[in-house]
């Protein structure tokens, strides 16, 4: 199974959080600067969707609904339903990160990667995955206060002002100005991906050494992250289910279905990570910690599925052995499935 290298560096960070935690005037720089990259972060989320293929692709709409009913509903409930695990199996801290975890949007960049990799509609992926990360800016923080209240430690109105001026007003700006620096943007797709991918970096850095510096992590336990890990691979394994056979029961074609199923049961850590540090403040670091475990876990099972869908799509259209010379001789036509 394959391990994102990416979670690697977000490993590696943590354990530099863990061993040097910013402090002092040092952290009120990492703060700073991680509220900059977390701005510029959606800033550019703002300037790579295309409006014009966002319009195209919600012609499809049964599709689109059905990802973001499994996304911002399905989820949500199953994260409300594990609150009988609390505090038997799952810490409170550790129960609000994984209810903040069903609350965000899902993948773009995987969603895509594995409906390929099956086979399935990919343009509805790409359609659906950026549906989700646009919806999700405004319906995941109103999900959060609705659900989590100030379980989260510091989550307050204040909050929602906060995801307004960092996630809101930049994701709005690079939509405006698209126009001008779009091309620019393809251009240097690349190279900004790793500004993408620095940005959160460095926001998990600030969120883990203030978890440190604040020793919230003396709250969690190896039986709980254990625990932690059991609960997520059920909810998992709950939406791949729901979401394949769901799909069948509304009357999707097979690559629709993959679409749905590969769109409709992940999360976004790159979105995730930036809103829990604007939400949760100096509770980040455990917010944070479900989502990223899930994460890789869902790119791990995912990838099996997707080359199984693969191979069976091989196997269905590979063609049937020859017919006998004898059969054909005497006229016997091979039965029709």
């Amino acid at each position: 199974m394959p391990i994102d290298p990416y979670i690697l560096l977000l490993l590696g960070t943590v354990g530099l959080a863990a061993l040097l935690p910013a402090r002092g005037t040092g952290a009120d720089i990492a703060s700073g600067a991680s509220t900059a990259a977390i701005a510029f972060l959606f800033f550019l989320y703002g300037a790579r969707l295309s409006t014009r293929e966002a319009v195209e692709g919600f012609k499809h709409w049964r599709l689109h609904i059905t990802v973001l009913a499994c996304t911002f509903v399905v989820f949500p409930l199953l994260g409300l339903a594990a609150r009988g695990l609390e505090p038997v199996l799952l810490s409170h801290n550790l129960y609000t990160g994984l209810l903040f975890l069903t609350l965000v949007p899902s993948t773009i960049q995987s969603s895509i990667a594995f409906t390929s990799m099956a086979r399935g509609n990919v343009p509805a992926a790409i359609c659906a995955g950026s549906f989700s990360s646009l919806v999700g800016i405004v319906v995941t923080p109103l999900l959060a206060a609705a659900l989590l209240g100030n379980s989260g430690g510091g989550f307050s109105a204040d909050s929602l002002v906060k995801i307004v001026l960092q996630l809101l007003v930049p994701f709005l700006a690079g939509q405006v100005l698209r126009r001008w620096i779009g091309g620019f943007i393809t251009r240097h797709k690349k190279v900004l991906g790793y500004v993408d991918r620095g940005s959160i970096l460095l926001v998990v850095y600030t969120a883990f050494s203030e978890g440190m510096v604040r020793g919230i992590w003396h709250q969690v336990s190896a039986v709980r992250l254990a625990g932690l890990l059991a609960v997520e691979a059920v909810l998992l394994a709950v939406m791949l289910t729901l979401t394949w056979y769901g799909g069948k029961a509304l009357g999707f074609h097979r690559e629709d279905r993959i679409a749905i199923q590969f769109a409709g049961s992940k999360k976004s850590l790159a979105s995730g990570l930036p809103m829990a540090s604007v939400l949760f403040g100096a509770h980040a670091s455990l917010a944070v910690l479900p989502l990223m475990l899930f994460h890789q876990m869902q790119l791990m099972v995912c990838a099996v599925i997707a080359k199984r869908r693969a191979r069976d799509l091989e196997a269905a259209t590979a063609p049937g052995p020859p017919v006998a010379a004898s059969r054909i001789a005497v006229g016997t036509a091979p039965r029709s499935d």
